[in-house]
């Protein structure tokens, strides 16, 4: 018997060129909830109401008939976070009401694209809405004690004869909202969508938050477990960490461990700006060309320059991807 790949397939392999063409597709979470245990990471129903306390903040999360939101219900999340705050770094006004395509979510957080991928959705969609937060954490330095759930709503705005949805709305809880227009969101690494066990995508959220740039950051695993929310006896979560480390698979990011001290090391590999632009090479003289074509009057070597500073990292087909920017700055902006 073969054995299962550690990592998940991209399902979608001309994603770079999708992401270049979508400019909302590049991964963004919010510090709030990447701070504290709001998802679930068990793969069964979860009814527990959860109560997590850290230095003044209280947050509580109360599960709806159907479960918890999980880990992996994030991704809705990540996705409109993502696309907000696209919007925003082009100039325009952040709504809280995000309007979607299925598909376009589905293959940005590497999804199947069949029956059961849009199925998901809607189990998914029915978790955020049912989870209640009942907490004190500031979000744009505001600090209130309120109740929300993680979406405030969401609709099915259109659906094939088969049922599957085409066009979905949601809108996101003001608490979100605030941390997102407030900038308070990190960029994540794509590959965190390849992550299979809800405990590498949690555990990769803490060492982004936390870590950083910086060259490492120790938990002691008191401390981790309680970030992770999760309930296992000590022992139990030891050794599912240990079982991460061994793996070494979190991007961007490796774990040690020296008795009750986790140790999360920086890999060194996240890409900067500056990184970006003395890594992606020239580009054909004749992309030039193409690109006046679908951006005319624009001053191509700006947008250019544009392109380079809003990569995150190098893409594999610089000149499709270049071109496909240029496309798409032309349909949201017109005319220069």
């Amino acid at each position: 018997m073969s054995k299962r790949p550690a990592l998940l397939p991209d399902r979608h392999p001309t994603a770079d060129f999708f992401v270049c063409d979508v400019l909302d597709a590049i991964p963004k979470d919010d510090m709030a909830s990447m701070e504290h245990p709001i998802f679930s990471l068990s793969t069964k129903p979860d009814t527990r109401i959860r109560h997590y306390e850290r230095k003044g903040h209280t947050v509580e999360i109360t599960p709806s008939v159907k479960g918890l939101a999980t880990i992996h219900d994030k991704d809705i999340l990540i996705y409109c976070i993502s696309q907000i705050v696209a919007k925003m770094n082009q100039g325009g006004e952040p709504s809280q009401m995000v309007h979607l395509k299925a598909y376009d979510l589905l293959v940005a957080t590497n999804r199947q694209t069949s029956g059961e991928g849009y199925k998901g959705l809607v189990a998914a969609f029915d978790r955020l809405s049912g989870t209640r937060i009942t907490t004190n954490v500031k979000t744009g330095g505001e600090e209130t004690t309120s109740g929300f759930g993680l979406i405030e709503s969401w609709e099915i705005v259109r659906a094939t004869k088969d049922g599957r949805m085409v066009s979905v709305s949601v809108k996101l809880s003001d608490w979100m909202f605030r941390s997102i227009k407030n900038k308070q969101v990190l960029t994540l690494h794509r590959d965190y969508f390849r992550l299979r066990s809800p405990l590498e995508r949690r555990l990769y959220e803490l060492a982004r938050k936390h870590c950083g740039q910086n060259t490492e950051w120790v938990f002691k695993l008191q401390t981790l477990q309680d970030k992770c929310g999760s309930n296992s006896p000590a022992r139990v979560f030891r050794a599912m960490v240990k079982k991460v480390a061994e793996k070494n698979l979190l991007p961007d990011y490796e774990i040690s461990m020296d008795g009750d001290d986790i140790k999360f090391s920086n890999r060194g590999t996240m890409a900067t700006i500056k990184q970006t632009l003395d890594t992606c090479p020239p580009l054909d003289p004749e992309t030039y060309n193409d690109a006046r074509i679908v951006a005319p009057t624009w001053d191509i070597h700006y947008l250019e320059q544009e392109w380079r500073m809003w990569m995150t990292e190098p893409p594999k087909h610089p000149d499709k991807a270049f071109i496909g920017f240029c496309r798409k700055w032309y349909e949201r902006k017109g005319r220069a």
